[in-house]
């Protein structure tokens, strides 16, 4: 129980990591099958779809960013864009992606639909599960990393880079690897405004 509470206080945003890893490719593959098999989900629906990005297919997905933000990002200060996404999330050893697939949800909504508004929410309080768990182990496992929402930006040039099914939806994306610098210290609110009891 304390080595879990620990590796939740740890799990912070890291964003200066490189391509080091402290474990296998196999055990941060097995690490994520196991959040996928064992995070809850609403109606037990298991809409959570992870895709683990490593190498090569890392480093795609970084690139695919910059590319879409060269768009987006004034041409005289797109070097610092470019310079921030290879320094820090593209530096890293992989990228974890999120998605929720809406064929599951859809299906819901038509087999109860007096819950037919609600099952779009639980998908994302589902990926949410599935984020922190993971986050949670990797940070367990020696990693750091953080959590990037590109997405709907780079949704397209995704599903077409890897195959991904078009029911799939990205939600987020989690570059990870060993840190470089720790991040600094972290402002709590007082527990007292955020945390009640009624004994």
């Amino acid at each position: 129980m304390k080595n879990w509470m620990k590796a939740i206080e740890n799990r912070r945003s890291y964003y200066s990591i490189n391509d080091k890893s402290p474990i296998s490719d196999k055990e941060i593959k097995e690490l994520i099958d196991f959040a996928v098999l064992h995070v809850p989900s609403a109606f037990n629906s298991q809409t959570a779809r992870v895709v683990l990005l490593l190498n090569d297919h890392h480093k795609k997905l970084w690139n695919i960013v910059k590319e879409a933000l060269r768009s987006h990002v004034p041409a005289e200060a797109f070097h610092e864009t470019e310079a921030k996404i290879d320094n820090t999330f593209g530096a890293g050893h992989g990228t974890v992606l999120f998605f929720e697939d809406e064929s599951v949800v859809e299906g819901l909504q038509k087999a109860f639909p007096s819950y037919s508004q609600n099952f779009p929410v639980w998908s994302q309080h589902t990926s949410a599960m599935h984020q922190f768990a993971i986050w949670t182990l990797l940070e367990a496992n020696g990693f750091g990393a953080s959590l990037q929402h590109y997405n709907p930006l780079i949704d397209a040039e995704v599903a077409k880079a890897w195959n991904i099914n078009s029911k799939w939806k990205l939600v987020a994306q989690m570059p990870f690897g060993t840190p470089v610098n720790e991040p600094g210290p972290k402002e709590f609110q007082p527990l007292e405004n955020r945390s009640i009891v009624f004994e």
